[in-house]
């Protein structure tokens, strides 16, 4: 029989074993993906880019995840990631949670959110799905799913779309099976807003729900005003009226407004929601999971969200907010703008890692995110 010493050295070796078999960053690649939109959202906006991450690591392991923008920044982002972030990260064991955390000390100094945490989210997401793929299973199984499904509602960039075609799309969802739809407002006249909200709720009958979001193109007096015509229409929220940055506009409004008021997207990291909610300026936030720098982030927002007692409502990307709104602990709605997925613009080799039938999200039951992006071809823009 040995020693007590050699039996404990003996008895740590499998765990030291462990602590050695976590693999590490070997590089990390980059692709920039031009999207054009199959319905344009405005002048403004005729398409997306996606900035396409790998990690590779030390055990021959690979993860895929991307950070994505509208409009502004793709070429930084994509700059962010080749010259300061993978250079970081190379060596790092490929934790998700850990390598945030560092990372996010790492990028501080060029901003605390924005084109910091939208590149983050690339890194994250590749870790993440890395470790799901290592466990057999999706993101949403290794987090912990907690719903077979999820609401889904329609939702469009549509300001700039005639009263007949704004008509016509609400009619489309509809039929689609949608209880819940999200339209902008914004017009000039706010009496034209009354007129195209009046028509949409003429659509969608008194049980369906109805969104609207003004993307902060009013002042406090203009909401004040905008609320008086069209907070008769049974609003389930009026989504951000203000520049996102004015907390104290926010604050005075919610305490005033008849309609229940939402934002987040363009808030960037924990703090921001953090003030917002403390402030009791939000009654429901809208995380968008790449702008706050990815799953990690995006599940302590919903953890500081629960324990105020208030509403979590994923921005955009369905295919991504649905897999992490399986796992919330309360009812959510996931965002579908119309004709905007990446499996409907063409970007995805395979199958989407979400279905959507009558409204309900489920899981596909692929591995890791399960999103494979299509190689370059004369139809897809890449860098």
């Amino acid at each position: 029989m040995g020693s007590p010493v050699a039996e404990a050295r003996i008895a740590a070796a499998p765990a030291a074993e462990a602590v050695r078999a976590v693999p590490r960053i070997t590089g990390l690649s980059t692709r920039h993906v031009t999207v054009p939109l199959l319905r344009s959202w405005g002048e403004e906006a005729p398409e997306n880019h996606v900035i396409v991450t790998e990690i590779q690591t030390d055990d021959g392991g690979a993860g895929r995840g991307f950070s994505w923008t509208p409009t502004i920044g793709p070429q930084a982002i994509k700059a962010l990631l080749d010259l300061d972030v993978a250079p970081f990260i190379t060596g790092l064991e490929a934790n998700p949670e850990g390598v945030w955390d560092q990372l996010w000390k790492r990028l501080h100094e060029a901003g605390g959110g924005g084109l910091t945490t939208i590149a983050m989210a690339g890194v994250d997401l590749a870790l993440w799905d890395l470790q799901a793929s290592r466990a057999g299973t999706s993101v949403t199984g290794l987090l912990g799913q907690r719903q077979d499904s999820v609401e889904v509602y329609g939702s469009g960039v549509n300001l700039h779309y005639t009263l007949e075609e704004l008509v016509a799309q609400v009619e489309r969802w509809v039929s689609a099976g949608h209880s819940a739809v999200k339209i902008k407002v914004g017009k000039p006249d706010i009496r034209e807003d009354a007129e195209r909200v009046s028509a949409v709720r003429a659509v969608l009958g008194p049980g369906r729900k109805l969104m609207i979001d003004a993307n902060q193109r009013w002042d406090l007096p203009a909401t004040f005003r905008a609320l008086e015509v069209l907070g008769e229409f049974g609003l389930e929220w009026l989504e951000e009226p203000l520049r996102a940055d004015d907390l104290w506009a926010y604050r005075r409004l919610r305490k005033h407004s008849p309609v229940p008021i939402a934002l987040g997207e363009n808030l960037h990291n924990i703090y921001r929601f953090r003030d917002f909610i403390e402030a009791g300026a939000v009654d429901i936030i809208q995380p968008n999971i790449i702008r706050v720098g990815g799953i990690t982030p995006f599940r302590r927002i919903v953890e500081l969200a629960r324990a105020h007692s208030i509403r979590v409502m994923p921005h955009l990307l369905p295919e991504l907010s649905g897999q992490l709104a399986l796992t919330m602990a309360e009812p959510t709605l996931v965002e579908d703008v119309e004709d905007a997925s990446f499996e409907q613009l063409g970007v995805l080799e395979g199958p989407s890692p979400v279905q959507v039938s009558n409204s309900r999200l489920t899981l596909a039951g692929r591995p890791g995110l399960g999103f494979d992006f299509r190689q370059p071809s004369p139809d897809l823009q890449t860098s």
